[in-house]
């Protein structure tokens, strides 16, 4: 029988990918974790409902030319199920007016060797999002006997898991970027509490046997310790990050080959411990390009940092936004060979290249890249 889950880090020759859907995505109905506000655009704070569908038809045709593009590459591709994200969701907790999409498959599914585990998602409206996915586990572990398929506890996602609702929000939006900085991320304290493990796969950064996983809008300290005690064999180390509003790292600090690593030049790494680990095992951090987009398109809570969401098809070759002319020109300068990609219509339905795919199968082994360490990081 074949053996299709293996996965370590984000730069070995990818061979299988899950690659999301745009159809039927939602701009969320108000809840705790998140509040959409876009009255410009039709969607004033307290609305929801589906994302128009021109938009729609523009983000499958580029996902959609994606897929193909990988294909052509020798990755095989798989999709999703859509369900209906517009239906009212509940638990016995909580009732959810509405669902988000499939187009992430990144922010809940973690792949680390022959494991794929589900991630708890720390949004009502995200919380059923697994079932999407659930048809392409089922037939990997029906075909693959070394295939482990995992699944975070579902968290209950009661009023005790945030800080103040959804008028936390509110409050936080008062404050300038900076002020932010200050209130909350240095505190390690945004909306989440920690009354129980939350965590999204796309805050965890995969380098072999040390994983990177920041401490986030979505990701709490709970998350984080329930994930380094599920990988003993791995050093999990908490990240953070100078950022106002920090959610997912892929559009923040992402390893491009074994020695080098890509930071957002405006959110450099905040802990004294993390540059460090770095520099003691030989491995440079370099700044980004700055991004091709001033401002975010309509209906996007993705940042234009999506210049640097890229995906790599191995050490030598990545994907990127085919606008970004200034990050494609850095990935030349560091010697890559850069296939370009028109993606943006695919932002306001949950991010770009590297969040719209989740690894399934990747050449190579574990292996250890920071041989030195700091003691208790």
């Amino acid at each position: 029988m074949p053996k299709i889950v293996n996965s370590w880090n984000e730069w070995s020759r990818l061979k299988r990918v899950i690659v999301g859907r745009a159809d039927g995505t939602m701009v969320q109905a108000p809840e705790p974790a998140t509040v959409r506000d876009w009255p410009e655009d039709g969607f004033p704070k307290g609305t929801y409902g589906p994302l128009p569908q021109e938009m729609e038809d523009a983000a499958n045709e580029q996902m959609d030319n994606f897929a193909a593009l990988l294909e052509k590459h020798n990755v095989i591709v798989d999709r999703p199920e859509v369900l209906d994200f517009s239906q009212q969701v509940s638990t016995p907790d909580w009732k959810q007016d509405s669902m988000f999409g499939v187009m992430p498959p990144r922010d809940i599914l973690l792949t680390i060797g022959n494991e794929i585990l589900e991630a708890t998602m720390s949004q009502r409206s995200r919380w059923f999002e697994y079932l999407a996915y659930r048809p392409l586990l089922q037939s990997y572990f029906e075909q693959d006997p070394e295939f482990r398929w995992e699944s975070a506890p579902k968290p209950r996602l009661t009023d005790a898991s945030y800080v103040d609702g959804m008028d936390f929000w509110e409050y936080a939006e008062s404050f300038s970027d900076e002020e932010q900085i200050e209130r909350f991320t240095k505190k390690k304290q945004w909306n989440l509490t920690e009354e129980e493990p939350l965590f999204d796969a796309a805050d965890v950064g995969r380098f072999g046997r040390d994983l990177f996983v920041q401490r986030s809008t979505a990701t709490n300290g709970a998350g984080i310790d329930w994930l380094r005690r599920h990988y003993p064999e791995h050093r999990v180390h908490e990240v953070l990050f100078y950022e106002a509003h920090p959610m997912h790292i892929d559009a923040t600090f992402i390893p491009l080959r074994p020695g080098l690593a890509l930071s957002n030049r405006q959110r450099y790494p905040m802990t004294d411990e993390m540059v460090k680990l770095f520099e003691m095992n030989g491995w440079k951090i370099v700044p980004c390009a700055e991004p091709a987009l001033s401002e975010k398109p309509p209906l996007c809570f993705c940042s234009v940092w999506l210049s640097m969401n890229t995906l790599l098809l191995d050490e030598k070759t990545i994907f990127v936004e085919e606008s970004e002319k200034a990050q494609q020109q850095q990935f030349y300068e560091l010697g890559f060979e850069v296939i370009p990609v028109p993606f943006w219509a695919v932002g306001p339905f949950g991010g770009g290249l590297h969040c719209a795919t989740a690894d399934v199968y990747r050449e190579g082994d574990l292996e250890d890249y920071f041989p030195k360490q700091i003691p208790g990081y």
